[in-house]
């Protein structure tokens, strides 16, 4: 009797849309045919549903389109690009390396991070993933296995017990729980007088005072946890054939003394290894430096840096699925560090990179996916050193993310002080950064005043930047891709300017985009490729020229140019 009375209340809430459905993806609202990451996904994993993470909205095909490679992302706040957002995140450098080598490709690249969350969520998004048509998932998680949701401290009263923790995230889905856990959430402030302070970091709500030291039960509760989920995660990836490449982890070695150091046993602190460390660092021997840093870092008992033993279990996974393959980002940190040893040259703190950091974390993902043979042949490969200068990345990015860092260093657990403030007019750019990060206005709108700041100082290269990264944030806005198109035909870029007309031609074809691309692939002497654009705009022509005889002497040309190649 008691369950049949649940039962109807659990019903009467659904019935009067009480509470939110915690599945992983949910219809776009703005296009038909097309999901999104729930905004709500991230409450199934916080026991104070204030401090819920939110992540991209970034739509796809419900039914994936024919020739469309789409790829996954999951992850925590690294993966989702932490401070910076949006084109800073390492799938973005992917996702505009990939457009630019294979222009008549298109891809599909989603990122389904949140920040704050660990291996638990990458591993129920990882199994909703698997039900649309996934060619590739991307997995970078490990840092918040001990204070990220669900993690060894938000478990540690039910005894790191998984099947409790898997409980209690199902009972979150139901509205009857939901209701139960706003109520008694209201009851607890009204008795207490308090309520959770957002203007804290989420790393001080989310972590306390929890100490866990090296070797502990904890500890080792945290390695567990995360080789189960991880293990379960690639053994149905590999059961549906599904690649799963998954990155080991990088965080500070060099810049970054222990939060919190504790002896290690042996009459050694964390911090005793550190100095240790530094100074071997300064005298050029890398490798003692190397390990004593390293081993600071293992005994920091404030968790926010992975444990080697993580990297160590990401390896053996690597190795004993398959189709699952280990992208070695570490290495390849490894070789832009001083010495071999990680710090401020590609991290802006604890674990989350620089500009150049995702950089080369992208890097790191591409080179995986040319091993697995995931990507056809290419006709003319953009290199790295060419993304690195020709990423979309505005100087409003990079400001944000610098001004995230200040206001997250502030507080605890770095409690630097803030930086004086400059006595000076600000630029358009810093105003914009700065309003980013207040929230006072959103990216794409800044981005818009950004392009209009550029225009009114008839900047065009800028213009084309952050017209660039407009298309890379927001790739099904056509607009977009015609706008990249003239402002790359003006600056004399021919070759990107056909790749982005040819992609507004995929997406919607109209007259006057094949007849820019067809002027600009004959300015081009290649004909050949011209001629399908020409016999569109011949077949489709809103003009008051006679298209025939241009069709007649392209066919000619194609036909001159073939016969003097033999």
């Amino acid at each position: 009797m008691p369950f049949l009375v649940l039962l109807v209340l659990e019903g009467a809430l659904r019935l009067f849309a009480y509470g939110h459905d915690l599945a992983v993806f949910t219809e776009d609202p703005s296009r038909k045919g097309y999901l999104v990451l729930n905004p709500h996904a991230s409450k199934r994993y916080f026991a104070n549903q204030k401090n819920a993470t939110y992540g991209n909205t970034e739509p796809f095909l419900a039914r994936k389109a024919s020739g469309t490679l789409r790829i996954f992302v999951l992850g925590e706040s690294t993966t989702i690009g932490y401070p910076y957002m949006n084109n800073g995140s390492f799938h973005r450098w992917l996702q505009y390396r990939l457009s630019q080598t294979y222009p008549e490709r298109d891809f599909e690249l989603i990122n389904l991070s949140l920040t704050a969350v660990n291996s638990y969520t990458v591993l129920d998004f990882g199994k909703a993933v698997l039900d649309h048509e996934p060619d590739a998932v991307l997995v970078y998680t490990g840092h918040n296995e001990y204070y990220g949701a669900m993690g060894v401290a938000a478990t540690k009263g039910i005894g790191h017990s998984r099947t409790l923790a898997r409980l209690l995230m199902n009972l979150r889905g139901l509205r009857l729980t939901q209701l139960m856990a706003s109520v008694t959430d209201g009851i607890g402030a009204l008795i207490s007088g308090k309520n959770v302070d957002l203007r804290e970091n989420l790393m001080k709500r989310m972590a306390a005072d929890q100490q866990i030291a090296f070797a502990s039960e904890e500890y080792e509760a945290g390695l567990d946890q995360f080789r189960t989920n991880m293990s379960e995660l690639a053994a149905l990836t590999s059961a549906k054939g599904v690649p799963l490449l998954i990155g080991n982890l990088v965080s500070n070695e060099k810049d970054l003394k222990p939060f919190i150091s504790i002896p290690d046993g042996k009459g050694k602190s964390a911090d005793a290894h550190y100095q240790v460390g530094i100074d071997l660092y300064k005298k050029a021997d890398y490798k003692g430096a190397k390990k004593e840093l390293v081993l600071a870092k293992e005994l920091d008992a404030l968790r926010f840096r992975a444990p080697e033993a993580l990297n160590a279990i990401i390896r053996d996974i690597a190795h004993t699925h398959k189709g699952v393959t280990l992208v070695d980002a570490r290495d390849l940190f490894e070789k832009h560090s001083a010495g071999g040893i990680l710090g401020s040259e590609t991290l802006l703190e604890h674990v989350h990179p620089n500009l150049q950091g995702y950089a080369l974390l992208s890097e790191a993902f591409y080179q995986a996916l040319q091993k697995a043979k995931l990507l056809p042949a290419a006709q003319t490969e953009m290199s790295f050193d060419l993304l690195k200068k020709q990423m979309p990345v505005t100087l409003v990015d990079s400001l944000k993310g610098g001004y995230e860092m200040m206001i997250l260093k502030e507080g605890w657990p770095f409690n630097e002080p803030m930086p004086a403030e400059e006595k000076r007019a600000k630029t358009e750019e810093e105003q914009l950064a700065g309003a980013l990060v207040v929230k006072q206005i959103t990216w794409r709108d800044a981005m818009a005043r950004l392009q209009q700041h550029y225009a009114t100082v008839k900047d065009t290269a800028q213009m084309l930047r952050v017209t660039e990264a407009l298309a890379l944030d927001d790739p099904l806005n056509v607009t977009h891709f015609d706008n990249a198109g003239k402002l790359s035909a003006a600056l004399g870029l021919n070759r990107q300017a056909v790749n982005y007309f040819s992609k507004a031609f995929r997406m919607e074809n109209s007259f006057e985009r094949a007849r820019m691309l067809f002027v600009i692939l004959l300015k081009m002497n290649e004909p050949e490729e011209a001629l399908p654009y020409v016999a569109y705009a011949k077949a489709h022509n809103t003009s008051r020229f006679d298209l025939n005889e241009l069709h007649a002497f392209v066919q000619q040309q194609v036909i001159s140019k073939k016969s003097k190649g033999k």
